[in-house]
């Protein structure tokens, strides 16, 4: 405010700023001609008529709040100290809630020290491995904060000690293993074999993923306690890349049952290849990519059956999407592997040559020149498709793992899905087989 002392002409201003209770004056003089001095008497009187003047914002006094200390690090880790039966994958995070992290340090018993890395910016540590069963942890981690102080956090664990672990291999419905950098067929029915009756299914199933490009819907099927199949609901497109994941080491799989290792393989799928077998004209077309390739006459099942101590066996060529699975040159086929004697009327034990099986329970695309007669018009087999020696090998050669072979319009029951007739499951059906489903 301006205030003129009237005997000296002088103005002046007077700023006021009440602090805490108590006031503060500064003055301040501007002269019109020459600066005068006042007397302490005007400006204690001063101070009395302005004392209930107050200063707004940018007052020349300016009283500052004292700044709070920083926080010393925070450090958390986790499991906590005493913690038992502790899984040896996942469970292990340090974490600094106040500050960063400038060391951590992980051994078990015997010294060996656990890899580990830095996330977050140097605010978390995880391990880099997994850790061992029925193994004893030290972790000690240290964490800086901003006023440069150090503090060190300790915590001792054990994993936990399975009462027995399982394994895990991935292949095909003809019990052999995915191979890595392989190429299969459209048809191709992946296979989780375990080594031992899975409590949990769906704990396990929750641990196997299977990856392709371009993204598929498919879906696990458990067919007993030891096998999952996985297939698509629609054949795969030629030129998929599949990876398949086993990520059990550390899980539990119910009843003291825990996961041995991981695996993992990665493969192809190759040209699509398709085999229709028709006994309504006796021809068997060959289809690659969808262009017809091939015909060829064949001679399936006579049909019928013949009852052996008991056990009906039947001679049909039972209807159904089947797929390659293995091939062989020669084959020694013997009846009395199903349960027909060798001396039996209908009896056999041969030596077959371009033999491509498609079923576990023997039935094959092969070579057979006594019947070539009957190729294209009638069924004289027990079972298998007979082909010309020309056409056999030529199928043979051309067959893969995987491929699909569709038999259609014959007699006898439908195909089985243990009888490697997983195609010949409906969707719904299948999906309903998962243990996780909805």
């Amino acid at each position: 405010m301006w205030i003129r002392n009237s005997r000296s002409g002088t103005r002046r201003i007077v700023v006021m700023k009440v602090l805490a209770g108590r006031r503060k004056v500064v003055a301040l003089s501007v002269f019109s001609a020459v600066a005068v001095l006042v007397s302490a008497s005007q400006t204690s009187a001063l101070k009395s008529r302005l004392s209930n003047t107050v200063v707004a914002p940018g007052a020349l006094e300016v009283e500052q709040t004292p700044q709070a200390a920083p926080e010393p690090p925070v450090i958390e880790i986790l499991p906590r100290t005493g913690a038992s039966d502790v899984v040896p994958v996942g469970a292990v995070k340090v974490t600094a809630t106040v500050g960063t992290l400038t060391d951590v340090r992980m051994q078990n018993e015997q010294g060996r020290v656990v890899a580990g890395r830095m996330v977050g910016g140097g605010r978390a540590w995880e391990p880099a491995e997994p850790l061992g069963y029925g193994r004893s942890y030290t972790l000690s981690a240290t964490g800086r904060g901003a006023d440069a102080r150090t503090v060190t956090s300790v915590s001792e664990f054990s994993t936990v000690a399975p009462q027995s672990q399982v394994g895990v291999r991935l292949g095909m419905t003809n019990g052999a293993s995915l191979s890595e950098g392989g190429v299969y067929g459209v048809g191709t029915v992946i296979v989780a074999t375990f080594d031992a009756d899975i409590v949990d299914r769906a704990a396990a199933e929750s641990r196997l993923q299977v990856i392709t490009s371009p993204q598929l819907a498919g879906s696990w099927m458990w067919v007993n306690d030891r096998k999952a199949h996985w297939r698509p609901r629609e054949y795969f497109p030629s030129g998929t890349e599949v990876t398949v994941k086993a990520d059990l080491y550390g899980t539990d799989l119910g009843g003291g049952l825990f996961g041995e290792q991981d695996r993992q393989v990665s493969f192809r799928i190759g040209p699509s290849r398709v085999t229709i077998a028709d006994d309504t004209t006796k021809q068997v077309s060959v289809y690659e990519n969808g262009a017809l390739i091939r015909t060829m006459p064949t001679s399936m099942g006579r049909g019928g059956t013949q009852t052996v101590g008991g056990k009906t066996i039947a001679f049909w060529t039972q209807p159904g999407v089947y797929t390659v699975m293995e091939k062989q040159n020669p084959v020694l086929m013997d009846s009395s592997t199903y349960g027909l004697p060798v001396d039996s009327a209908s009896g056999y034990k041969i030596s077959v040559p371009h033999a491509v099986r498609i079923s576990p329970d023997g039935i094959y695309l092969h070579e057979r020149e006594a019947t070539v007669w009957a190729q294209g018009n009638t069924n004289v087999s027990a079972g298998c498709l007979n082909l010309s020696a020309e056409n056999a090998e030529w199928y043979y050669k051309f067959a893969n793992p995987g491929d699909v072979v569709e038999i259609r319009n014959t007699g006898g029951a439908p195909l089985e899905q243990w009888q490697n007739g997983d195609w010949s499951v409906p969707w719904d059906e299948w999906v309903g087989g998962s243990a996780l489903r909805p």
